[in-house]
């Protein structure tokens, strides 16, 4: 692998790679950044690697992996991407943690996917502010850096220059959303759709709970439930009417659908509301706003209108003409009277 030249007019991304290649993080870069994309013309990214020791590498499951370019080649990249670490409870080589700091301080994001995370840690780059991995790695990583607010719930942080993904399956919603900051909505649906995932998770997404899941009878018990207010979304499903349909006494059923789901049940009923709601916009363009308003359960526009100003930050007519390119992103996000906060804008 080497660093392709430059014939894109879009950001320089190199991925920074270690001996013990994690392939399928690295798989995840590729795939968003450079994968050849001949539809999206000379607009798109540059992409390329790096290693902390040129030459033969070792990858997950013995494949050997041939990288050409140093930590140098960090010099031009716009975007680093940190596809996993092999080792989150030994020092980073100092070498490739003063490179990242020194991209870092011209203005290079950096983010990174899985225990790539670690690299950021060292580097001090995460210090004073929020940061997500994976919840089996964050309870080792957060005793050697006490500065670092790890938050195990969440899919992916954006603090503008610096970004951090939790699980393997997070890189990509993370991808995803720098796409969507730098191309917008439309190619970043292409690419997603190309990966045959969802267009867009939110950040604050919960990530998988690594409390143990309940055993089968509980969590059909609960499956049932979900189930019920799936099928009933205008309803307002009382916690204490849940409970008595799952047989569960009050505190064990928000503990138990908690643990299965990952929210609490009106949060869960509120996000497949607006889930159901994004679909119809999205698709049943015989709907009016209205009507995707009583199907999705919010009973009527004012209501959904709310939430979706309050959830997603846009309205959802904007929200609608985004999906079936009759406005662009930007506009949309001007419509809703968005502000950035560190150069983040969530949607769920």
């Amino acid at each position: 692998m080497d660093v392709l030249s430059a014939k894109h007019s879009g950001p320089n991304v190199m991925c920074l790679i270690s001996d013990e290649l994690l392939a399928f993080e690295f798989g995840i870069a590729y795939e968003v950044f450079g994968l050849p994309r001949p539809d999206f013309g000379d607009d798109w990214y540059n992409f390329g690697c790096a290693a902390e020791r040129p030459g033969t590498i070792r990858s997950s499951g013995g494949l050997p992996v041939y990288i050409k370019q140093g930590l140098d080649s960090l010099e031009t990249a716009d975007l680093i991407i940190i596809p996993g670490w092999p080792d989150v409870d030994s020092p980073v080589d100092r070498r490739v943690v003063e490179a990242v700091r020194r991209a870092h301080m011209r203005g290079a994001r950096i983010a990174s996917l899985c225990s790539g995370v670690i690299v950021l840690a060292e580097a001090g780059l995460l210090d004073n502010g929020k940061a997500t991995t994976h919840w089996r790695f964050i309870d080792s990583i957060a005793r050697r850096f006490p500065l670092v607010e790890f938050d195990s719930r969440v899919l992916y942080v954006d603090r503008g220059t610096v970004l951090t993904a939790a699980g393997s399956a997070a890189g990509m919603d993370l991808c995803i959303h720098i796409v969507r900051k730098d191309f917008g909505v439309g190619r970043a649906n292409t690419v997603a759709r190309g990966l045959i995932m969802p267009p867009h998770r939110e950040g604050g997404q919960s990530q998988f709970i690594p409390q143990p899941v309940p055993n089968a009878y509980e969590a059909t018990r609960i499956g049932g439930v979900v189930e019920h207010m799936r099928q009933n979304l205008s309803q307002s499903h009382p916690v204490e009417d849940l409970a008595q349909l799952a047989g569960m006494s009050l505190r064990t059923f928000q503990r138990r659908f908690e643990a299965l789901t990952g929210s609490p049940p009106s949060t869960w009923l509120m996000r497949e509301r607006l889930r159901v709601a994004c679909d119809l916009l999205e698709h049943a363009t015989e709907h009016g706003l209205e009507e995707v308003a009583s199907l999705s359960g919010f009973g009527n526009l004012p209501t959904m209108r709310h939430h979706f100003r309050k959830m997603l930050k846009i309205s959802p007519r904007s929200y609608r003409n985004v999906f079936q390119g009759k406005s662009s992103f930007q506009t949309a996000r001007k419509e809703a009277n968005i502000v950035e906060i560190n150069g983040s804008v969530l949607a769920w």
